[in-house]
């Protein structure tokens, strides 16, 4: 098998492609180490043992077996060099980070360490290692700040960050754009807005919510406290998500893109729409609950996916409906064989 150091026709790609994935155990992730191995990539993803998380995503994908994981932390340059070094990528994808906007304004330091810092360790590991590695940052609409001004965000839009997550992402997007710059790194940034799946985090609000329809339903919980239900977001599948970002890296030229759905939808409606797939009106059971409000909040964020469209190809496929219904059922089916288990 040629890596990218053993170059066939001069191009710097094996027969086989190698990708790094950081945060593989996250929702991103796994899903990203699932569409790379289905096109035959060998995928290394770096898992750092000091954290809490486990590989439960990549169990429900049936992908754990499939994947090499590496003990690595981002916050660690030495530990990032090392995995670069072993894996000896084509592709890097940086998906890891504390990634969670709640916790941001909790744990600053730390997000702004493993989110900002953590990917100008990347980069520094690639630049010393291979500079032609091909590497994606996963940037985030929270950089936007939902300015009210503008309505729509695209490449264009200004940053005003309103969470230190959003900060911290700030810096590595503008980090990968000046290794871009100055290195003549491949390094693509891909501005997300809000994606969901089954496999999102508990703390999420969609998921949250999901999560709390089924456990009412099966009579484990009576309501779902919840912050500003009025904020909009334009929300899509993290399934769908994951083939922009492997698109991005097959292109001529590294760019920035925006993807999202171009269409927002509230708190509210999403709620609705969880409810109602089990037969029940939100209004009888989500609580406003003043602790869940944030110090700075995004009332709107709605992403202009044109660019993507026309560079990429990639049109988002899964409406906020459906998603929103699959995340439902899932759970439903978790919360059933949790109450099996209990008796």
């Amino acid at each position: 098998m040629l890596c990218c150091n053993e170059t066939e026709k001069g191009e710097g790609w094996g027969l086989m492609k190698k990708a790094l994935i950081t945060g593989i155990t996250g929702q991103d992730g796994a899903y990203l180490a699932k569409l790379l191995l289905e096109k035959g990539y060998e995928v290394y993803g770096l898992l750092a043992r000091r954290a809490t998380a486990t590989i439960w995503r990549l169990e429900y994908l049936g992908i754990d077996e499939k994947v090499h994981l590496m003990e690595g932390d981002l916050t660690d340059v030495t530990s990032v060099i090392r995995a670069v070094e072993e894996a000896e990528p084509d592709e890097f994808y940086n998906l890891g980070a504390q990634s969670f906007v709640g916790t941001s304004w909790k744990q600053p330091q730390l997000t702004a360490q493993s989110t900002g810092l953590g990917a100008l360790n990347c980069l520094e590991a690639i630049r010393i290692v291979n500079p032609r590695i091909r590497f994606y940052q996963a940037s985030t609409s929270e950089m936007f700040g939902g300015m009210p001004e503008y309505p729509i965000q695209s490449e264009e839009t200004p940053f005003h960050p309103r969470s230190p997550y959003g900060v911290a992402k700030l810096f590595a997007h503008w980090s990968t754009i000046n290794y871009r710059e100055s290195f003549d790194i491949f390094g693509c940034c891909g501005i997300l807005f809000n994606h969901e799946s089954p496999l999102r985090g508990i703390e999420f609000v969609t998921r949250k919510v999901t999560d709390g329809v089924a456990r009412i339903k099966h009579g484990f919980q009576k309501d779902i406290h919840l912050g500003n239900i009025d904020a909009k977001r334009d929300w899509g599948f993290a399934g769908d998500y994951v083939e922009a970002m492997h698109l991005m890296l097959q292109q001529e030229k590294p760019d920035t893109y925006v993807v999202a759905t171009g269409r927002t939808t509230s708190v509210r409606e999403m709620c609705k729409t969880a409810f109602a797939h089990v037969g029940m009106d939100y209004e009888d059971y989500v609580v406003i609950d003043p602790q869940f409000y944030r110090p700075a909040e995004v009332d709107v964020l709605l992403g202009n996916p044109e660019k993507a469209e026309k560079t990429l190809g990639w049109k988002a496929k899964t409406s906020m409906e459906e998603m929103i219904c699959r995340m439902v059922d899932a759970d439903m089916e978790r919360v059933e064989r949790e109450r099996k288990v209990s008796g």
